[in-house]
């Protein structure tokens, strides 16, 4: 996709979500049911607007080029595919580790605080689950790096 293009598509998204909220917020009025309306009309008009102009750039994106340059691209193409995805895959990996280990401290933790605030010996108990859930986001980070070192 070329430089112009991909300026459009941006000032494009950036007007998609400024058009939908500014009609909102300039045209204010007191009565609870238009407020209502009115915001659902934004809604529906940024994410028609949104998701459109996404469409128009994924077609912008895979169309065009002649067959010649795609077979001369093809194989760096693969390269570079399988490269994005294992960046993908790491980026997953991490992320969701991180957020299933922080569900699990939170749960762990606050549970260990309220077994400690009634008997002060279960704190080494306590921390030892805080500290297996806490292994999750380890566990994932390191997978992580597992997937880099193969990139």
């Amino acid at each position: 996709m070329s430089m112009p293009a991909r300026i459009t598509l941006v000032i494009a998204l950036i007007l998609s979500i400024i058009i939908p909220f500014s009609y909102y917020l300039i045209t204010s009025r007191n009565n609870a049911k238009d407020r209502r309306k009115r915001y659902r009309l934004t809604i529906a008009a940024n994410a028609f607007s949104f998701f459109g102009i996404m469409l128009v750039a994924i077609i912008m994106m895979f169309a065009g080029g002649t067959p010649v340059a795609a077979a001369e691209e093809s194989v760096t193409s693969t390269a570079g595919f399988a490269t994005g995805m294992g960046y993908l895959a790491a980026a997953l990996v991490t992320g969701m580790s991180c957020i299933g280990g922080g569900i699990a401290v939170s749960s762990a933790a606050s549970a260990a605080l309220g077994a400690i605030s009634e008997n002060d010996s279960i704190l080494g108990k306590s921390l030892i689950f805080v500290g297996l859930a806490e292994g999750v986001a380890l566990y994932g980070l390191i997978i992580s790096f597992m997937i880099l070192g193969r990139l």
